[in-house]
C-alpha cells in the first residue's frame, strides 16, 4: 500500500506538469532616449590673489635670574719653608760679611 500512494503522487505530478500552458509574451515598447555630447571643454579660470600675511606671535616672557652659587672653601696653608744656611763663616767661627763675586773674561773676537 506504501508503493501505490507514493506511485500515484508521482503520477499525478506528472500528468499536471504536462499541462502547463505557455505564456504570452507581450512585447514591451522600447523608446529611445537622446544622449546629449557634451561640447568642448571652458577656458581655465584666472589665477586668484595671495593670502593676507598672518599676526606675529607674542613675544615670551624674560625667563627669572638664577641663584647665586656658594661660597668656595678655602685654600689650605703650604708647608713652611726649611731655614736658609747662614752663609760663610770666618775663621772666629762668625760671618765674615764678605761676597765675592766671580766675572768671567772677556771673549777676544776675531
Amino acid at each position: 500500500m506504501k508503493f501505490s500512494i507514493a506511485l500515484s503522487i508521482a503520477v499525478v505530478s506528472l500528468a499536471l506538469g504536462a499541462c502547463d500552458r505557455p505564456e504570452v509574451l507581450t512585447p514591451t515598447a522600447v523608446v529611445t532616449v537622446p544622449v546629449p555630447v557634451p561640447g568642448p571643454a571652458g577656458a581655465t579660470g584666472a589665477t586668484g590673489s595671495p593670502g593676507a600675511t598672518g599676526a606675529a606671535g607674542d613675544t615670551g616672557a624674560t625667563g627669572s635670574t638664577g641663584s647665586t652659587g656658594a661660597m668656595g672653601s678655602a685654600g689650605s696653608t703650604g708647608a713652611t719653608g726649611a731655614t736658609g744656611d747662614t752663609g760663610n763663616q770666618g775663621p772666629s767661627g762668625k760671618s765674615s760679611g764678605t761676597t765675592v763675586v766671580v766675572v768671567p773674561a772677556p771673549s777676544k773676537t776675531n
